[in-house]
């Protein structure tokens, strides 16, 4: 199991060499190439020869002796807007080429989402498997999964979180069956669980090893998503660990706790990342103890 973290709030501070350098440097396995960067104008990775540039990181990261595990494409991956969604699917696999080029086996793609959950069940599920589908030929082309992600929106006009696309553990095991595709696979984030009430241990349960092939791992007060380091906020994560003990969990551990490192001073950041390698390190130890 590797441990890895994203680059997304170190590269738009120093941009994603000297995010990888610190990365490698406090101990991770691995990074998640954080490309939902695309939509940036400045993104170095942004530009017509991004393949060059890819490979000019990936070597830079191979010398560092780090790998990219996975990455997360931009997002949201739809608006209802035909001209909108066409560009958004072409940069999505963008993201998937270029994830692809610096070795990542998985991409995180978040579902199509625009329109209301609860009124838009069916709709929803029957355009995400179509999305998904139209995806594997790509993931055939490219050599990487695809994983869709949990989710969660909010009531217009209030603050309130409900349930959305892939929230449920059963329906998220539907859309992966009913692409059934090797290339599609589940990502399953743990701060997301929280917001709409799902239970963790039975979530986890429910996807399996065989859908469940990839983790964001963050910390929130059950209100807000915060994607703030475990035990940094109220987050109960024993049946997280037990849950992925009990389904012999064969994939990576990701942090997705960009918001742990918004505030920490330039200097400072070496010691709190190797805080986080070393909660990350906890979390492995504790699904490995028990095995």
């Amino acid at each position: 199991m590797l441990l890895s973290t994203l680059t997304l709030p170190l590269s738009k501070k120093f941009g994603d060499e000297k995010a990888i350098e610190l990365i490698a440097n406090a101990g991770f396995d691995a990074y998640d190439i954080s490309l939902t960067r695309l939509v940036d104008d400045d993104y170095a990775l942004n530009c017509e020869n991004y393949v060059s540039v890819a490979k000019e990181l990936r070597e830079f990261a191979d010398k560092l002796g780090i790998v990219c595990n996975q990455s997360h494409a931009p997002y949201p991956s739809s608006k209802g807007d035909e001209e909108w969604d066409k560009n958004r699917f072409e940069l999505i696999v963008k993201a998937m080429e270029i994830a692809a080029i610096l070795g990542a086996k998985i991409i995180v793609v978040h579902p199509m989402q625009h329109l209301r959950y609860a009124d838009n069940k069916f709709e929803l599920f029957k355009m995400n498997v179509d999305f998904y589908n139209r995806l594997v030929p790509y993931c055939e082309k490219f050599g990487i999964k695809v994983a869709t992600e949990n989710m969660w929106q909010r009531v217009l006009g209030t603050n309130k979180i409900v349930h959305a696309p892939c929230s449920h553990a059963e329906e998220f095991s539907r859309y992966i069956d009913a692409v059934g595709s090797e290339w599609i696979v589940g990502c399953l984030d743990i701060g997301h669980l929280g917001l709409v009430d799902e239970p963790m241990y039975d979530a986890i349960i429910t996807l399996g090893q065989k859908r469940l092939q990839a983790i964001h791992l963050h910390d929130n007060d059950y209100l807000n998503d915060q994607h703030t380091l475990p035990f940094m906020s109220k987050t109960n994560f024993d049946p997280f660990i037990k849950g992925l003990r009990d389904i012999d969990y064969m994939g990576d551990m990701t942090f997705e706790t960009d918001n742990f490192l918004h505030n920490v001073p330039d200097d400072f950041l070496p010691t709190a990342l190797k805080f986080m390698e070393q909660t990350g390190r906890y979390f492995i130890a504790q699904i490995k103890k028990y095995k």
